[in-house]
């Protein structure tokens, strides 16, 4: 999204000037710094000792971003912006699936420091968020589990119990976004210290340092065949994992409400990313219509194609003003007040993103299904987000029981 599409919708979205003028900052930044480095990280990935090494073009990018005050846009308050506000900016940096680390904007660790900046100890947040802040260091959320149905989080088995000063630690754990990452120091980790306790306030969340004796790394995972670099992803096991008391976020069973407060902010980021995405695959869709020639015909000139590239514009921006809406109530009513809407954007956007890049190989033929284009990886990371942050059955029954609880007391008035 440009700056002068934000002043078009600003008749129906409040955007500040101040989030105007950093959009443009952030735009201006993608196109002339991170845009032409694109293929010089992927060679850097392959070139490195493993996928999981911080290519050196990255840490670059991000100097230059922290120089330039382009840091840390994503972090609500007096000096941050607006969900509203954020929402573009993150739509330019999902244009390239990398990119949000360049403005220390990405996942997991924009959670990851949201959960410690609202939850925190003083001194949690001294040890774990400021680095994290400061981009210092990488963090990883152990939450999802293999032997477990880990959408319903009451689900979760792994144990934290208390023994004298300590917790320790017991569970496996899969899918650890960021766990593979060289750089990644801490992990939040959400597991059961009251098995018999009341549903929602079994779980607890605790801080645990990577180098802590008894995490294992049984495996790297790998997405559809992509190992997402430079994060990835892991499956880990914790075994007799011994971390101090003051490790505990917030207190003994409030992981519940601490994932419930972590999860709005993250899928609607995630949802404006894709946005970015699907923005991207339709220009690429159109330029390579420009460019071939079937049957006697541009592309362009062929009805299929023009279809799919109107279905794809009409897509994108039904996705988007939905986005917009979602982080406009969040805004003003918080996360909760906006449950509808948030579960509403995480089906509606991946599986818009899902349809626009299919059409985007379709038209680029067998070069979209290669390494070529950088359609396939991102079909990959639009289909991921089908299930990661809860699949779409999920929030699809949120909005559903939201929906009829709404009838019901429309009725009763």
């Amino acid at each position: 999204m440009s700056s002068d599409s934000t002043k078009g919708l600003g008749q129906l979205f409040p955007f500040t000037d101040r989030g105007r003028e950093m959009l443009s900052r952030v735009r201006q930044f993608m196109r002339e710094r991170v845009a032409p480095r694109e293929a010089e990280f992927q060679a850097q990935i392959e070139a490195g000792p493993n996928p999981w090494t911080t290519p050196p073009v990255l840490d670059e990018l991000k100097r230059q971003a922290k120089a330039e005050g382009l840091w840390n846009l994503f972090l609500p308050g007096d000096e941050g912006f607006s969900n509203l506000d954020y929402a573009p900016m993150a739509e330019e940096m999902g244009r390239i699936i990398w990119a949000s680390e360049v403005f220390n904007c990405n996942a997991p660790d924009t959670g990851n420091m949201e959960v410690l900046h609202r939850f925190g100890s003083p001194a949690q947040k001294q040890r774990w968020l400021e680095p994290l802040l400061a981009g210092e260091i990488r963090s990883c959320f152990a939450m999802t589990e293999p032997a477990v149905a880990s959408s319903d989080a009451t689900n979760i088995e792994t144990r934290i119990r208390r023994d004298g000063d300590s917790y320790v630690i017991d569970g496996r754990k899969w899918w650890i976004t960021g766990a593979m990452n060289q750089r990644c120091r801490i992990a939040i980790v959400l597991g059961k210290t009251d098995p018999d306790g009341p549903r929602h306030s079994q779980q607890s969340m605790i801080l645990v340092p990577m180098d802590t004796p008894g995490i294992r790394i049984l495996r790297p995972l790998r997405t559809l065949g992509f190992d997402e670099p430079p994060h990835g992803h892991a499956e880990m096991v914790f075994e007799g994992v011994r971390v101090p008391l003051e490790n505990m976020i917030l207190g003994e069973g409030r992981g519940f409400e601490i994932a419930q407060g972590r999860l709005g902010p993250g899928r609607i980021h995630h949802c404006m990313r894709l946005i970015g995405l699907a923005e991207r695959a339709l220009e690429a869709m159109c330029a390579r219509a420009e460019a071939r020639v079937a049957f006697g015909r541009r592309l362009a000139d062929q009805g299929v194609v023009r279809e799919q590239i109107a279905r794809s514009r009409i897509e994108i921006e039904q996705a988007r003003l939905l986005v917009l809406m979602a982080a406009h109530k969040i805004d003003q009513l918080g996360a909760k007040a906006a449950r509808a809407e948030i579960a509403m954007i995480k089906v509606a956007t991946p599986a818009m993103a899902q349809a626009v890049l299919d059409r985007a190989i379709q038209v680029h033929g067998g070069g979209g299904l290669s390494q070529d284009f950088f359609l396939g990886y991102a079909f990959t990371g639009a289909r991921i987000l089908r299930i990661a942050d809860g699949p779409d059955e999920v929030h699809v029954e949120t909005v559903a029981k939201l929906e009829l609880g709404r009838m019901a007391r429309a009725k009763e008035a």
